[in-house]
């Protein structure tokens, strides 16, 4: 790529879409105190909890998962489309249903298939769209995201499960100071590690479903198969296909996974690929390693930390891999058939 090439269309969407991000996250927080309080009344009173969505609004589900595990909630996270094809039963259950514009063909199909549910509600950017309408909302600020890759809806919808958690017991400090003082931590280094690479794959422990939405991320705007696993997936098998040409980029939180990541960090170093860590640990770099450093922090407080420079290198790695990074080629925003 040349110096003066021009900047894709597709990728200053997404930069507009990411300049308003913390400022939408933090009024979805505040603007939605009394359905999440509602949520939360639900999930204590069943102790149980399906969260349901499609590509990163599944990513985020599973980012969250842990979180609502650690209040002794029975939370899992499923892609939509599986619980279409293979459902878990209901009964019993809160169900969170997560979806950006509220009208994607799985949305649509699951509740003309489930009919209505007491203890259903939604999370969505558009309050007037169907699943907005259909049950109790939790609606993010600033409408619907117009850029291809998500970036601010993931943002706004940490923002949103942000919301229920307080409500169940949580300290936002630590999450809301994120959003109001991001860090700046430069990727350049990051980038040129992958300079070379014809892959990448993401993982972590307890952070996996930010690893997730990284992946996505990078396989939609660069074209190139980005994959993710769980750190302990990632150690059963996987690691043979690891190499010079294969990137690696791993997530550690100050939690007690950390060590796990560590482990898997230096292994990874041992077989040549380039290892990118996003790294709220607090624990020494891993020798060998690009270590983007972010303040000792968990949960929520380190995906806000590191969700904006994580998305800033997937943005410049496609930049750096393709002519009209951010404009699809094969798939839409809204994903309106299955």
């Amino acid at each position: 790529m040349t110096a003066d090439k021009q900047r894709p269309t597709g990728l200053l969407a997404i930069d507009r879409e990411m300049a308003r991000q913390h400022e939408d996250a933090l009024a979805s927080f505040a603007s939605n105190q009394e359905v999440a309080a509602e949520i939360a009344a639900s999930i204590n009173k069943n102790g149980r909890l399906l969260l349901l969505g499609m590509g990163a609004s599944h990513a985020v589900a599973r980012a969250v998962e842990p979180l609502y595990r650690a209040h002794g909630i029975d939370a899992i996270a499923l892609p939509l489309s599986e619980q279409l094809g293979q459902p878990l039963p209901l009964a019993g259950k809160t169900v969170i249903v997560t979806s950006q514009s509220g009208e994607s063909a799985e949305v649509l199909r699951w509740f003309a298939e489930t009919g209505d549910r007491t203890e259903t509600f939604g999370l969505t950017l558009e309050a007037g769209s169907f699943l907005g309408r259909r049950v109790p909302c939790l609606v993010g600020a600033g409408g619907s995201e117009l850029a291809f890759a998500a970036t601010r809806s993931l943002t706004v919808t940490f923002a949103l499960h942000l919301a229920i958690l307080t409500a169940l017991g949580d300290d936002p400090a630590g999450a809301l100071a994120g959003l109001k003082a991001p860090q700046t931590v430069e990727i350049d280094a990051a980038l040129a590690a992958l300079r070379m690479v014809t892959t990448i794959v993401t993982s972590g422990r307890k952070l996996q479903g930010v690893a997730e939405a990284l992946a996505l991320g990078f396989t939609e705007l660069s074209r190139l198969p980005c994959f993710s696993l769980e750190g302990g997936q990632l150690r059963h098998g996987p690691m043979e296909m690891l190499g010079p040409s294969i990137g690696v980029v791993l997530f550690r939180g100050n939690d007690p996974t950390a060590d796990l990541v560590t482990a898997m960090a230096a292994s990874a170093v041992e077989t040549g690929a380039p290892l990118i860590v996003f790294d709220a640990s607090g624990k020494p770099p891993v020798a060998g390693a690009v270590t983007l450093r972010f303040k000792p922090a968990s949960g929520l407080a380190a995906i806000f930390a590191m969700l904006p420079v994580a998305q800033s290198l997937m943005i410049a790695f496609a930049d750096s891999r393709v002519e009209n990074a951010g404009t699809p080629v094969r798939t839409t925003k809204i994903t309106r058939s299955e």
